[in-house]
Protein backbone atom coordinates (compact mmCIF):
# COMPACT_ATOMS: atom_id res chain seq x y z
CA UNK A 1 0.00 0.00 0.00
CA UNK A 2 1.16 3.32 -0.45
CA UNK A 3 2.88 5.30 2.47
CA UNK A 4 -0.63 7.32 3.21
CA UNK A 5 -2.53 4.55 3.62
CA UNK A 6 -0.37 2.54 5.98
CA UNK A 7 0.31 5.80 8.21
CA UNK A 8 -3.46 6.32 8.26
CA UNK A 9 -3.52 2.45 9.28
CA UNK A 10 -1.64 3.53 12.40
CA UNK A 11 -3.99 6.00 13.64
CA UNK A 12 -7.23 3.66 12.51
CA UNK A 13 -5.61 -0.17 13.80
CA UNK A 14 -3.55 0.83 16.44
CA UNK A 15 -3.91 4.28 17.92
CA UNK A 16 -7.85 4.95 17.83
CA UNK A 17 -8.72 1.25 19.65
CA UNK A 18 -6.24 1.80 22.08
CA UNK A 19 -7.34 4.82 23.05
CA UNK A 20 -11.18 3.53 23.07
CA UNK A 21 -9.84 0.78 25.04
CA UNK A 22 -8.12 2.42 28.10
CA UNK A 23 -11.92 4.83 27.72
CA UNK A 24 -13.73 1.50 28.85
CA UNK A 25 -11.47 0.08 31.38
CA UNK A 26 -11.17 3.59 32.65
CA UNK A 27 -14.98 4.46 32.90
CA UNK A 28 -16.53 1.16 32.63
CA UNK A 29 -14.86 -1.00 35.65
CA UNK A 30 -15.36 2.56 38.33
CA UNK A 31 -11.71 3.66 38.67
CA UNK A 32 -10.39 0.34 39.51
CA UNK A 33 -9.43 -1.01 36.36
CA UNK A 34 -8.24 -4.45 35.72
CA UNK A 35 -4.62 -2.76 33.87
CA UNK A 36 -3.11 0.04 34.77
CA UNK A 37 -1.82 1.99 31.59
CA UNK A 38 0.15 4.64 33.68
CA UNK A 39 2.38 2.00 34.61
CA UNK A 40 3.50 0.97 31.53
CA UNK A 41 7.19 0.80 31.25
CA UNK A 42 7.68 2.98 27.42
CA UNK A 43 4.96 4.57 25.04
CA UNK A 44 4.95 4.28 21.79
CA UNK A 45 3.68 6.94 18.97
CA UNK A 46 3.22 7.65 15.58
CA UNK A 47 5.45 10.19 13.75
CA UNK A 48 3.74 12.99 12.31
CA UNK A 49 4.31 13.82 9.02
CA UNK A 50 3.41 17.25 7.31
CA UNK A 51 3.42 18.99 3.81
CA UNK A 52 6.73 20.34 2.03
CA UNK A 53 4.40 24.00 2.35
CA UNK A 54 5.31 23.48 6.48
CA UNK A 55 9.28 23.09 6.13
CA UNK A 56 9.43 26.55 7.57
CA UNK A 57 7.26 26.60 10.26
CA UNK A 58 8.28 22.90 11.60
CA UNK A 59 12.20 24.77 11.36
CA UNK A 60 11.30 27.62 13.01
CA UNK A 61 8.71 26.78 15.54
CA UNK A 62 8.10 23.17 15.94
CA UNK A 63 11.65 21.18 16.18
CA UNK A 64 12.63 24.80 18.98
CA UNK A 65 9.45 24.18 21.09
CA UNK A 66 10.31 20.07 21.46
CA UNK A 67 11.26 18.76 24.57
CA UNK A 68 13.55 16.62 23.15
CA UNK A 69 16.67 17.37 20.48
CA UNK A 70 16.04 16.62 16.75
CA UNK A 71 18.64 16.39 14.32
CA UNK A 72 16.97 17.31 10.98
CA UNK A 73 14.06 16.31 8.83
CA UNK A 74 12.57 13.14 6.65
CA UNK A 75 11.23 13.58 3.28
CA UNK A 76 8.84 11.13 2.61
CA UNK A 77 6.76 10.61 -0.56
CA UNK A 78 3.48 10.36 0.22
CA UNK A 79 2.55 7.59 -3.05
CA UNK A 80 5.75 5.45 -1.83
CA UNK A 81 4.93 1.89 -1.86
CA UNK A 82 6.41 -0.05 1.09
CA UNK A 83 10.73 -0.62 0.63
CA UNK A 84 12.01 -3.49 1.85
CA UNK A 85 15.69 -2.32 3.69
CA UNK A 86 17.02 0.25 2.27
CA UNK A 87 14.66 3.71 0.34
CA UNK A 88 16.56 5.33 -1.68
CA UNK A 89 13.94 7.70 -2.66
CA UNK A 90 13.88 8.88 0.95
CA UNK A 91 15.21 11.77 1.68
CA UNK A 92 17.06 12.79 5.56
CA UNK A 93 18.01 16.05 5.77
CA UNK A 94 20.23 17.18 9.12
CA UNK A 95 21.35 20.03 10.38
CA UNK A 96 25.40 20.05 9.04
CA UNK A 97 26.52 19.68 13.14
CA UNK A 98 24.20 17.04 13.36
CA UNK A 99 25.84 14.42 10.67
CA UNK A 100 27.55 11.86 12.61
CA UNK A 101 29.22 8.33 12.80
CA UNK A 102 29.29 5.82 14.97
CA UNK A 103 32.24 4.22 15.26
CA UNK A 104 34.01 1.63 16.99
CA UNK A 105 37.53 3.44 18.91
CA UNK A 106 40.03 1.12 20.40
CA UNK A 107 43.39 1.90 22.16
CA UNK A 108 46.65 -0.05 20.94
CA UNK A 109 50.10 -0.07 21.64
CA UNK A 110 51.52 3.31 22.83
CA UNK A 111 47.69 4.66 22.92
CA UNK A 112 47.24 4.35 19.62
CA UNK A 113 43.58 5.26 18.03
CA UNK A 114 42.25 2.35 16.05
CA UNK A 115 38.69 3.49 14.80
CA UNK A 116 36.97 0.91 12.91
CA UNK A 117 33.75 0.37 10.62
CA UNK A 118 31.69 -2.41 9.39
CA UNK A 119 31.93 -3.85 6.34
CA UNK A 120 29.92 -7.05 5.14
CA UNK A 121 29.78 -8.11 8.58
CA UNK A 122 33.40 -7.72 9.62
CA UNK A 123 35.63 -4.88 11.09
CA UNK A 124 37.90 -2.39 9.00
CA UNK A 125 39.97 -0.07 10.22
CA UNK A 126 39.87 3.42 9.38
CA UNK A 127 43.06 4.43 8.63
CA UNK A 128 44.14 7.88 8.77
CA UNK A 129 41.03 8.56 10.66
CA UNK A 130 41.28 10.89 14.12
CA UNK A 131 38.57 10.79 16.91
CA UNK A 132 39.06 14.01 19.27
CA UNK A 133 37.80 13.92 22.65
CA UNK A 134 36.85 16.62 25.28
CA UNK A 135 39.33 17.72 27.38
CA UNK A 136 38.01 15.78 30.33
CA UNK A 137 37.92 12.15 28.71
CA UNK A 138 40.70 9.74 29.13
CA UNK A 139 40.43 7.59 25.58
CA UNK A 140 41.89 4.39 27.12
CA UNK A 141 38.68 4.38 29.06
CA UNK A 142 36.80 4.81 26.19
CA UNK A 143 38.76 1.92 24.38
CA UNK A 144 36.03 -1.03 23.04
CA UNK A 145 32.86 1.20 23.08
CA UNK A 146 30.85 2.81 20.39
CA UNK A 147 31.43 6.66 19.81
CA UNK A 148 29.11 8.55 17.81
CA UNK A 149 30.81 11.50 16.23
CA UNK A 150 30.32 14.71 14.19
CA UNK A 151 32.56 16.23 11.82
CA UNK A 152 34.81 19.01 12.75
CA UNK A 153 35.69 21.29 9.58
CA UNK A 154 38.31 23.50 10.97
CA UNK A 155 40.21 20.44 13.12
CA UNK A 156 39.67 18.24 9.80
CA UNK A 157 38.96 15.49 12.14
CA UNK A 158 35.70 13.55 14.15
CA UNK A 159 34.50 15.05 17.10
CA UNK A 160 33.16 12.53 20.14
CA UNK A 161 29.67 13.92 20.40
CA UNK A 162 28.65 11.30 23.10
CA UNK A 163 29.41 7.64 23.46
CA UNK A 164 26.45 5.41 22.77
CA UNK A 165 25.97 2.68 25.35
CA UNK A 166 22.60 1.22 23.73
CA UNK A 167 25.08 0.10 20.57
CA UNK A 168 27.93 -2.78 20.37
CA UNK A 169 28.17 -2.33 16.43
CA UNK A 170 29.43 0.38 14.43
CA UNK A 171 27.92 2.00 11.22
CA UNK A 172 28.25 0.17 8.08
CA UNK A 173 30.80 1.59 5.60
CA UNK A 174 28.02 2.54 2.94
CA UNK A 175 26.59 4.52 5.78
CA UNK A 176 29.55 6.32 6.76
CA UNK A 177 30.05 7.32 2.45
CA UNK A 178 26.46 8.48 2.54
CA UNK A 179 27.28 10.97 5.41
CA UNK A 180 30.51 11.90 4.11
CA UNK A 181 28.45 12.81 1.11
CA UNK A 182 26.18 14.41 2.88
CA UNK A 183 28.96 16.74 4.56
CA UNK A 184 30.50 17.42 1.01
CA UNK A 185 26.85 18.87 -0.73
CA UNK A 186 26.51 21.18 2.56
CA UNK A 187 22.71 21.77 2.13
CA UNK A 188 22.51 24.17 4.70
CA UNK A 189 18.82 25.37 6.24
CA UNK A 190 18.97 28.60 4.16
CA UNK A 191 19.32 26.34 0.85
CA UNK A 192 16.66 23.54 2.11
CA UNK A 193 13.98 26.24 2.74
CA UNK A 194 14.52 27.63 -0.55
CA UNK A 195 14.55 24.40 -2.92
CA UNK A 196 11.29 23.70 -0.74
CA UNK A 197 9.55 26.95 -1.55
CA UNK A 198 10.24 26.51 -5.21
CA UNK A 199 8.73 23.05 -4.98
CA UNK A 200 5.75 23.49 -3.05
CA UNK A 201 4.73 26.43 -5.22
CA UNK A 202 4.61 24.07 -7.89
CA UNK A 203 1.20 22.82 -9.42
CA UNK A 204 1.01 19.61 -8.89
CA UNK A 205 1.92 20.23 -5.10
CA UNK A 206 -0.86 23.43 -4.87
CA UNK A 207 -3.25 20.71 -6.20
CA UNK A 208 -2.04 17.97 -4.00
CA UNK A 209 -2.11 20.44 -0.63
CA UNK A 210 -5.93 21.07 -2.02
CA UNK A 211 -7.03 17.72 -1.99
CA UNK A 212 -5.10 17.03 1.56
CA UNK A 213 -7.39 19.88 2.60
CA UNK A 214 -10.46 18.44 1.64
CA UNK A 215 -9.58 15.11 2.60
CA UNK A 216 -8.74 16.06 6.42
CA UNK A 217 -11.59 18.39 5.90
CA UNK A 218 -14.17 14.81 5.08
CA UNK A 219 -12.64 13.06 7.53
CA UNK A 220 -12.82 15.41 10.29
CA UNK A 221 -16.50 15.54 9.76
CA UNK A 222 -16.93 12.04 9.76
CA UNK A 223 -14.73 11.66 13.15
CA UNK A 224 -17.50 14.19 14.44
CA UNK A 225 -20.39 12.32 13.19
CA UNK A 226 -19.17 9.12 14.73
CA UNK A 227 -18.64 11.32 17.82
CA UNK A 228 -22.12 12.47 18.14
CA UNK A 229 -23.51 8.70 16.80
Amino acid sequence: MPFSDRWKLLEDEIIRPRIYERKQFETGLKGNPSYRYDLELFSVRRKDFWLLSTVKKLLKEFIPALSHESDGLIFQGWDDPYVNRTHEGLLKWKYPEMNSVDFLFETGSENRQLIFLYERGKKKLMDGTRVVFADDVDPSSISGKIVECSWNKQEDCWFCMRIRADKSTPNDINTYRKVMRSITDNITEDKLLGEMSEISSLPMYADRKAHADRKAHAEKMAHQHRRRG
